[in-house]
């Protein structure tokens, strides 16, 4: 790879609009041209229609007044100019046209404008970047969208360097649009001149959401793909000493290199997960239980009330046994896919030509779209890695029980969690009762230790596991009772600063699906999870900016 990085050679009119601060001393409007930028209508009629000024002719620099009117999002000014002699396709010095303009800002009412009156959607400037492609350059996500969706703009074009709009939004960091791109299906695997795939870029920049994205949505053999330089992108981010990217990468790496058992199994046994081990878990310390500390012959009898207690252990470990299976074998909240409904997968996707703008299940957040199941999911929604779906209100993934924690089973869960807690704590308090009654009836105080060893080391054996299992699920326990409380979920917890959705008008955390402790676990416990419909979600255009 060569050392020099993508330069955004877009001219630079972002840089030309005044900022707020220069906003409240604008110079006065003296031509079109500045007219045009302040959105002056009045003034722009003026030098127009009396002193005949023209708006087919650029400034000293190069610039049209068409170009500053769409950068600013002035459509009704562009759409005067272009009823009075503006060419809608003028280009300046570096060939930008007007709607390379308004890709910069995400103008998309100028847009709309221009490209009804007949602009070229892939008008290329002189570097071969066309809108899609400043689009990308700035994170205009929205704007990107409306004119793939509406006017069918080439979103998987190259510039003159082999890059894709792709390569841009994850050489700048843009999870969202890239969200979008994958969506529309662009080539995550097109290498650029440099032989160097949107992983690569993401990895030099050490853009870790958007190495996230890429490498959850990828088909995995871009993590082995090496530049002309013979560089993968984990050796890219180990060399530029982005340490979170690196280490994510390498953790990537190795979960796709096949294990012993997975080459016994024809690969199937790392799919399993750790199920089959706790379930031999459970029913070895049901055992045990049963064997060393119930019916041991060498312990004192069983008393009635110890008794009572322990059957209710053992009761209580059925129990946990039936919603372990319970939640290992529902579906958590599986969100259907085309393929899923009968539909040919081989036919074209309806969903890649959807209008977000006009979409029910749409809320306004890009990470609803899933560029591996290519769907509109619902927002609290997350794409499984491990079970390679979509699954709805998704909490984590458990591969304690093989399967994702979600809507239609969070329920099972979390009662497999109390069970499991009450088993483990009536249980070790049964074999220290029989334990310490054992030890004081022999009066064997000061080697009681070398007794317990010796002479019942099944009940010293399932003492220890037990309590590891105590400690364990009295946690887990702990932590979704008070994420039930708040109605909210473990992965929106560890990813709240990413979801807009989580965020109030002034940026803070807010979550709205919060109706207070008891309505939140009312709804959990008996109703179960109730559709949160009530929710002024924000426009798209103001997520989008």
């Amino acid at each position: 790879m060569a050392s020099s990085e993508i330069e955004v050679v877009v001219s630079s009119p972002e840089s030309r609009t005044p900022s707020h601060q220069q906003q409240q001393e604008l110079p006065p409007v003296l031509d079109v041209f500045s007219a045009s930028a302040y959105g002056d209508f009045e003034k722009l009629r003026k030098f127009v229609e009396q002193d005949g000024a023209s708006l087919s002719r650029p400034d000293v620099n190069g610039y049209y007044a068409l170009q500053w009117a769409a950068l600013n999002n002035f459509a009704d000014i562009a759409q005067y100019i272009i009823e009075h002699g503006g060419d809608v396709n003028a280009a300046d010095n570096m060939l930008q046209t007007a709607l390379h303009w308004a890709a910069v800002r995400g103008s998309t009412a100028a847009a709309d404008v221009l490209l009804q009156n007949g602009a070229r959607v892939e008008a290329a400037d002189i570097n071969g970047y066309r809108a899609v492609h400043v689009a990308a350059q700035y994170g205009q996500t929205a704007f990107l969208n409306h004119i793939i969706a509406k006017y069918h703009a080439d979103f998987d074009v190259p510039d003159n360097e082999g890059r894709s709009p792709l390569h841009w939004a994850a050489y700048k960091g843009y999870p969202d649009t890239i969200r979008l791109l994958l969506f529309r299906d662009a080539s995550q695997g097109r290498q650029d001149k440099e032989g160097c795939t949107p992983l690569h870029w993401a990895a030099l920049k050490g853009n870790v959401e958007a190495c996230t994205v890429l490498v959850h949505a990828g088909t995995k053999q871009e993590l082995t793909v090496k530049d002309k330089a013979g560089f993968t992108p984990f050796q890219l981010a180990s060399d530029k000493g982005h340490r979170q990217v690196t280490f994510f990468l390498s953790t990537a790496q190795r979960a796709q290199r096949k294990h012993w058992s997975d080459k016994i199994c024809n690969g199937k046994m790392g799919h399993i997960g750790y199920a089959p081990i706790l379930l031999s878990i459970i029913i070895i310390l049901m055992v045990l239980f049963f064997n060393s500390i119930m019916a041991a012959a060498n312990l004192p009898k069983v008393t009635a009330v110890v008794g009572l207690w322990g059957w209710a252990a053992l009761s209580l470990s059925v129990l946990a046994l039936i919603m372990f299976y319970r939640c290992s074998s529902r579906d958590p909240g599986f969100i259907k896919r085309l393929e899923d409904l009968g539909k040919d997968a081989d036919t074209e996707d309806p969903l890649l030509n959807v209008d977000l703008n006009n979409s029910s299940v749409w809320m306004g957040n890009w990470s609803q779209l899933c560029p591996t199941c290519k769907i509109i999911r619902p927002v609290r929604s997350k794409h499984c890695p491990a079970c390679k779906r979509c699954v709805e209100q998704f909490d984590h993934h458990c591969p304690w029980i093989s399967n994702c924690v979600g809507k239609r089973n969070r329920r099972d869960f979390f009662i497999f969690l109390c069970s499991g807690t009450l088993t483990s704590f009536l249980s070790a308090a049964v074999t220290i009762q029989r334990i310490w009654t054992a030890v004081h009836t022999l009066h064997i105080e000061q080697r009681w230790v070398h007794y317990l060893v010796v002479q019942h080391p099944g009940a010293v054996a399932f003492l220890f596991f037990d309590v590891i299992i105590f400690m364990a699920a009295t946690t887990l326990t702990i932590a979704q009772a008070s994420q039930i409380a708040r109605n909210i979920t473990t992965n929106e917890l560890a990813n709240a600063a990413r979801y807009g959705y989580l965020r109030g008008p002034d940026g803070r955390f807010r979550n709205p699906y919060n109706h207070g402790c008891r309505k939140n676990c009312s709804d959990f416990i008996i109703q179960g999870y109730t559709d949160d419909d009530e929710i002024a979600w924000p426009p798209l255009q103001q997520v989008a900016s």
